[in-house]
């Protein structure tokens, strides 16, 4: 029984991507630019060889164990759907639609049509400013805020004392089945929140993700059909649209979902733990606070020898990201970056690095590799490099 964890720590990206110039990105480094604006350092993550990827500006630590790189994203886009894809081992070869100047009437009108309601809102904006902004219209009316940005999302806020969370996830649903073909968005977001005039509004943990579900099967499925467990941390279920998974707990906040991580640790199981930790690019990187970034991954950092100590000599951790989401960057928005790459097993002598490797699904060929399975997904098995430091 082996049981493999992957861990994305969302949005934390290490370096622009060689063709960021044409995101408006270039020169985007969340690691390294929050480490050098706050002198972060992090000393169990370099003990996993972080300090190996120069671009991350932390110091190479002579105990280094397990395997380091960075990734690049060979999929077009930078968003939250298509880096977990990838790094599941589905490409794609176009990248979702944007709406910077909101969504087409034609769509809005049909779209009141169907939930019996008129909207506010429609154009790209923060999702804390719009509710101040459209707060107390939205009580004062009843309508819903509907609402974009610059990745692929339609989002829709509600306050829930006046459309509950599940009349809020139905209107998502609704808006899920009729975003199709060219307005096929990576996400429908449902923004709960909560608050009045006087006090300011403020967003729930009651956030959820309503996402298309990928073209093709992912190591998720294909684990999952050879009988293996896979169990989705956080928002990987609604990533996934549900699929491939044999269990789920969608705990909301990284302490949450690193806490739900060590209790299924705690448990027998064959297959693989697949973790998101939103705080990063959610609470911190889209505002552009690098201090309260590089103080989240600290609080990781800390938690990882809890999350080391329940593995097994059979056991297998992996820890990337999806997407750049630099605090320190123009705008608010994701940025084009290579995902880091972290690979470690109990028992290990050494530590390799092994530069800049061409795909995320180099993680799934991995994981594939490690269940014998035959599955590479275009993309290259690291598992003979860690098992030569065993």
């Amino acid at each position: 029984m082996s049981r493999s964890v992957l861990i994305v720590l969302d949005s934390v990206g290490v370096g622009a991507l060689p063709d960021a110039h044409f995101y408006g990105d270039e020169g985007a480094n969340t690691l390294g630019h929050t480490v050098l604006v706050t002198g972060l350092r992090l000393p169990n993550l370099e003990e996993l060889g972080l300090g190996a990827i120069r671009a991350a500006f932390l110091p190479h630590s002579v105990r280094s164990r397990g395997i380091s790189a960075r990734l690049k994203e060979k999929s077009p886009g930078k968003d939250t759907t298509t880096g977990h894809w990838e790094i599941a081992g589905v490409r794609l070869d176009r990248p979702f639609p944007t709406f910077p100047e909101g969504f087409p009437p034609h769509f809005i009108t049909a779209f009141e049509r169907a939930i019996g309601s008129k909207t506010l809102g429609n154009y790209a904006a923060s999702g804390t400013a719009i509710i101040q902004t459209l707060g107390e219209e939205h009580e004062r009316t009843g309508y819903p805020i509907v609402y974009t940005s610059a990745d692929s999302v339609f989002q829709i806020a509600a306050h829930e004392e006046l459309i509950p969370l599940e009349r809020l996830y139905e209107i998502c649903e609704i808006a899920r089945g009729m975003l199709k073909g060219d307005l096929a968005v990576g996400r429908v977001i449902a923004r709960p929140f909560i608050g009045s005039p006087a006090e300011g509004y403020t967003r729930t943990g009651n956030r959820r993700d309503f996402s298309l579900a990928p073209p093709e099967n992912t190591i998720l499925d294909d684990l999952k059909s050879a009988g293996h467990d896979v169990i989705g941390v956080g928002k990987i279920e609604d990533i996934f649209a549900h699929r491939g998974l044999t269990q789920s707990n969608h705990a909301a906040g990284n302490e949450k979902c690193i806490e739900a991580a060590l209790e299924y640790l705690e448990k027998p199981f064959d297959g693989l733990l697949f973790v998101n930790l939103v705080d990063f690019d959610m609470l911190h990187g889209h505002r552009r606070n690098p201090e309260a970034y590089a103080k989240a991954l600290r609080e990781f950092d800390d938690a990882l020898p809890r999350l080391k100590e329940k593995l097994g000599e059979e056991d297998l951790l992996i820890i990337t990201a999806d997407h750049g989401c630099d605090p320190t960057f123009k705008g608010t928005d994701h940025t084009r970056e290579h995902a880091p790459l972290l690979a470690w097993r109990p028992g290990l002598s050494g530590h390799t690095h092994l530069g800049d490797r061409d795909s995320f699904s180099d993680i799934a060929a991995t994981i594939s590799d490690f269940y014998g399975l035959k599955e590479r997904y275009g993309a290259y098995s690291f598992l003979r490099e860690l098992e030569d430091l065993a």
